[in-house]
């Protein structure tokens, strides 16, 4: 058998491997809207921005810590607690052509940091409240202004929502030519375009997504001159697709079907426990659902052990807290935030003088790999201790809906610090707050913001453990677990997700994707 790898390290190497794939098939369970990654934070679209936008500060995907490294910055200094300066790299070209400057380094973060598209104050709110400006020092150097001590620099500027994006090729792309509006940024959305090695050659909102190798990457080449991402979002059409060959790649395997795929040799399977929760959320601000002991009980119900066990196999990982292994120093299990208690559940709800009023359970019916199976389960956990759910199943986003009381959501890690995944979601500037469901009071806030801002480890570990009390006894939300995420592929594809890459992302980058040709 003789291996021909479509690695960058062969390519510089000047390995006989140096004739490229031509097309990779992907078939995917969802397919995005739109595609801008300031704007974005879906499950569904994380899968797609790292093979066509790129950040400032890069890092090193194959490790799940943070290890920094150059991107489209090739360096950078902590000027002072609320100043970072970064030098840009020199001779890096868009898609279309036109050379990355500090101009469209700070389009990009000021599109977000100086909202006025919808959209992306939403991101201000979540992802980058604490930035205020950017200035440009000259044609390769800009500063990064923060309003506050920023602990997370680095992190910040290595996020999907802070990749770099064409200041020039956005102006005027829908509208007056010259002139920057929000509907530039809309159009934008549908004609995606960035600085990495694949271009978006054609995309068709949930639907699919064609991207063709960009010969003009400034840094190693990407291994397919062409990939095609088509959503597929039946299980068993994916698998079908697959075994015919129609594809080489699928996404979202739930671990009943591995044996399926895994016993047939032309194939294999690839996964991970993702570093995302899937999680039960409480409208708070539903009149119905105000009572914490209410929605205490609900969590203490449901016995997340034998969701895992049934619907995972026992591969997914639940969790004591809000809390993952890769925050490093604050990864905090000990702090025990979560439990399964029905006897204490049936007490609480006496205590509360539930009457039996039906609590409405809101679920998609396949957004989320076994998020249906999981409802009905959860379903059947509180009528064992006298609470009635309705399940309302429907694939539209109900979070923002005033009479929502329950549904089911996720709670990605977009970077490894508490901040990049229960902040994003919990924090008072946080989705949910912004979405109206979860209304922070002004000790929660004051908690955070110690624990956001604060360059003292112990001290933000003593915050956290705080933050975490507060939910426990007032609980917007549950994690149920870690899902265990699966693909499938043709044997003959060396691909499998990397540990140091947000959920679900598909990185067919240089070094990150093999062929072997027999």
């Amino acid at each position: 058998m003789r291996i021909k790898h479509v690695l960058a390290a062969a390519l510089m190497a000047g390995s006989a491997a140096t004739a490229q794939a031509q097309e990779l098939k992907v078939g995917v369970q969802n397919m995005a809207p739109w595609l801008d990654p300031g704007r974005d934070f879906s499950n569904v679209g994380s899968q797609f921005y790292v093979n066509t936008f790129e950040p400032l500060v890069g890092k090193d995907h194959t490790k799940a810590e943070s290890v920094w490294q150059p991107g489209l910055a090739t360096g950078w200094t902590i000027v002072s607690p609320t100043v970072m300066e970064l030098k840009l790299r020199e001779g890096v070209r868009f898609q279309n052509g036109d050379p990355v400057t500090a101009e469209d380094v700070a389009l990009s973060l000021e599109r977000i940091i100086k909202a006025t598209f919808p959209p992306y104050t939403v991101r201000q709110r979540d992802t980058l409240p604490n930035l205020a400006a950017v200035e440009i020092v000259d044609a390769w150097t800009v500063r990064v202004i923060a309003k506050k001590p920023e602990p997370l620099f680095e992190t910040l500027m290595n996020t999907q929502q802070t990749m770099i994006v064409s200041k020039r090729y956005i102006t005027g792309l829908a509208g007056k030519p010259g002139v920057l509006a929000d509907a530039d940024y809309e159009a934008f959305s549908l004609k995606p375009m960035g600085s990495g090695p694949y271009r978006v050659a054609e995309f068709v909102p949930n639907q699919r997504l064609v991207w063709e190798r960009f010969d003009g990457y400034w840094g190693a080449k990407a291994p397919f001159a062409r990939v095609t991402v088509t959503r597929i979002p039946e299980l068993s059409s994916r698998m079908t697709a697959l075994k015919n060959g129609e594809v080489d790649l699928i996404t979202n395997i739930p671990p009943d079907q591995l044996s399926v795929l895994e016993g047939d040799k032309a194939l294999k399977v690839e996964g991970m426990v993702t570093p995302l929760f899937h999680v039960v959320i409480f409208n708070t601000q539903n009149p119905k659902m105000a009572d914490a002991r209410l929605r205490r009980a609900l969590s203490l119900a449901i016995d997340r052990k034998t969701l895992n066990e049934a619907l995972w196999q026992g591969k997914a990982v639940v969790p004591a807290s809000h809390s993952y292994p890769q925050f490093g120093p604050l990864y905090m299990p000990e702090l025990n935030t979560f439990e399964y208690n029905p006897a204490e559940a049936k007490r609480l709800l006496k205590e509360a003088g539930y009457d039996g009023f039906p609590i409405r359970f809101d679920t998609a019916a396949a957004y989320y790999t076994n998020g249906l199976l999981a409802a009905q389960a959860i379903q059947e956990m509180w009528a064992a201790v006298g609470v009635k759910a309705e399940l309302k199943v429907d694939d539209r986003w109900t979070g923002g809906d005033a009479d929502m009381m329950a549904r089911n959501w996720s709670n990605p890690m977009y970077f490894p610090d508490p901040t990049g995944s229960f902040g994003i979601m919990w924090a008072p500037t946080g989705n949910s707050a912004t979405e109206g469901r979860f209304k922070p009071t002004a000790e929660y806030g004051a908690v955070w913001e110690r624990f956001r801002y604060s360059t003292d480890l112990a001290a933000r570990k003593q915050a956290y453990s705080e933050l975490m009390t507060l939910i426990r006894n007032d609980p917007p939300v549950l994690p149920l677990y870690q899902p265990y995420e699966s693909f499938a592929m043709r044997a003959s594809i060396a691909w499998k997700p990397l540990p140091g890459h947000i959920p679900y992302v598909l990185d067919f980058r240089a070094g990150r994707i093999a062929q072997v040709v027999r």
